[in-house]
């Protein structure tokens, strides 16, 4: 997810559009909702004139506070930091959109990234008043993202694959330990990711995206765990529902091949440049549904 030596401008507008929208959003629904209020509480031709107290309770009826139409503090650190920074995603103007589309229809919501960089604040930010979380192999990275981004929620993993075992993890995922929906954490496939922190597992995630490990020399990790474990939790969530999962660099070898035969080509949605998005239902009320259809 780190970006690539790279600053278009557009992209850069882009970013700050999106944010600008979302500010905009903000405002337009605090001040519908302060609104509503005011229109709900009584005036005095409605209140009982045969009541004394009436009036007295009229006037001591909460009011929303200056602060419910003030630009929440993360929001204007977000747009503070990118308009100031030099430094864009690696994700282009036409990728992050296919993803702010979905969190401007589900946010708030719970959102899981594998990966940490300077889009982080950002997808935090469009999920504003819900729960992102960053999973990331490079401790040093993380001190040097949380020194700048105090309010990011992320946890250090580790992988035990690289980008060499490809084709052999390609065919372990095919066999009968890797294709049965259970909970990744006991899972008998290989390609299953174990060890994250408790609360991956424990959270109903809405939104995951996959945009790490290193995966672009031989000895990198690569993606293959984490497409694996993502389409995984997914099929594993308890409530039903669906969950939505984004999958950057496709247009390398091994998060296209994965992310077709672990995410399925049939809850394939969208493509846009390098990312792709996937809707994949909860299988809980079906275990013995085809892992693809």
């Amino acid at each position: 997810m780190r970006p690539k030596t790279q600053s278009p401008l557009n992209l850069k507008l882009l970013m700050l559009g999106i944010l600008a929208a979302f500010l905009i959003l903000f405002v337009f629904r605090s001040s519908f909702s302060s609104s509503d209020q005011s229109s709900s509480v009584p005036t005095n031709h409605d209140l009982p004139r045969t009541s004394s107290s009436s009036s007295k309770d009229l006037k001591t009826t909460p009011k929303c506070s200056h602060s419910c139409n003030k630009i929440p503090p993360t929001l204007a650190h977000a747009i503070m930091h990118y308009t100031t920074s030099t430094i864009t995603p690696q994700q282009t103007l036409k990728e992050i959109s296919v993803t702010s589309k979905i969190l401007e229809k589900k946010s708030p919501c719970n959102f899981l990234v594998f990966g940490l960089g300077h889009d982080s604040l950002m997808w935090s930010t469009l999920n504003y008043a819900g729960r992102t979380v960053f999973l990331e192999e490079d401790e040093s990275w993380i001190e040097q993202i949380k020194r700048r981004f105090p309010m990011l929620e992320s946890y250090h993993v580790t992988y035990d694959t690289k980008v060499t075992q490809a084709n052999e993890l390609m065919e372990v995922g095919k066999g009968p330990e890797c294709t049965p929906v259970s909970d990744p954490r006991y899972s008998m496939c290989q390609l299953a990711l174990k060890t994250l922190p408790e609360e991956v597992y424990q959270t109903k995630w809405d939104l995951i995206m996959v945009d790490a490990p290193t995966g672009y020399y031989d000895d990198a990790p690569g993606r293959m765990a984490a497409i694996y474990t993502a389409g995984m939790m997914a099929r594993n969530r308890e409530d039903g529902g669906i969950t939505d999962v984004f999958v950057h660099d496709v247009n390398r070898e091994i998060e296209d091949q994965f992310s077709r035969a672990f995410l399925c080509d049939a809850y394939m949605k969208k493509q846009e440049g390098r990312i792709r998005h996937f809707r994949i239902p909860s299988y809980r009320s079906n275990l013995n549904q085809p892992f693809c259809p």
